[in-house]
């Protein structure tokens, strides 16, 4: 057990230093007959009860690229999914300020996006982008200005049939749309106060450590 301040300390500066260079994608799916819904918050509650208890040919993963994704590829199924998309990501302080974010969906019974928990798109008619952002009625969208620290953008959407390949991007400031993927050069979270004070006490474990090995040659 001598090494155990070691260990913990190395854990720990993992948890600190190794999120720092890719925005998180995690999509969960589940089984859903629902039509389509009224509100963004009617789309939320629809499809988090779905995901809760997904059944067979839906799942939850963390993906590397939200480029192309669908259900039938990731768990199987292709017919009656409710999708949840959530994408944690931070901001710097030189990145802060207007970002704008759109999804190409394949939503046959609309959904929502929202950021940090507050809506910014709902739509309800059948949503098919086919890979062609000309047509605002067949993908979701939102803009917002962005103080540095960490944010999460969500997609809820359900789909009767035909799964078809999604995207979601991000744009900050002037520069191009550019899809959220673990090479997407975004800091997927910064480390919280509490990170920082973990990563203080296994410095000062060591330190004890050290100190006592001194003390006992002596």
């Amino acid at each position: 057990m001598k090494n155990l301040p070691k260990i913990a300390l190395s854990l720990i500066a993992v948890g600190v230093f190794a999120q720092a260079n890719a925005s998180t994608i995690t999509l969960s799916t589940g089984f859903s007959d629902a039509s389509a819904q009224a509100s963004a918050a009617a789309y939320a509650a629809v499809v988090n009860a779905a995901v809760a208890a997904p059944g067979a040919g839906y799942g939850s993963t963390t993906i590397a690229s939200y480029d192309n994704v669908n259900n039938s590829s990731l768990f199987g199924s292709n017919t009656n999914i409710a999708f949840k998309s959530v994408i944690n990501f931070g901001v710097s302080a030189t990145d802060a300020g207007a970002w704008s974010f759109r999804s190409g969906v394949d939503f046959g019974k609309g959904g929502a996006l929202f950021l940090d928990g507050v809506a910014l798109d709902v739509k309800s008619n059948d949503m098919w982008w086919a890979g062609n952002y000309n047509n605002a009625s067949q993908f979701l969208s939102g803009s917002g200005s962005l103080a540095a620290g960490n944010h999460t953008l969500t997609i809820y959407g359900l789909e009767g049939c035909c799964d078809g390949g999604q995207q979601v991007q991000f744009k900050a400031g002037n520069s191009n749309f550019a899809s959220f993927a673990a090479n997407d050069g975004l800091v997927s979270a910064v480390p919280e106060p509490t990170t920082y004070a973990m990563l203080l006490i296994g410095l000062g474990l060591l330190g004890f450590t050290a100190r006592r090995k001194q003390e006992a040659k002596f």
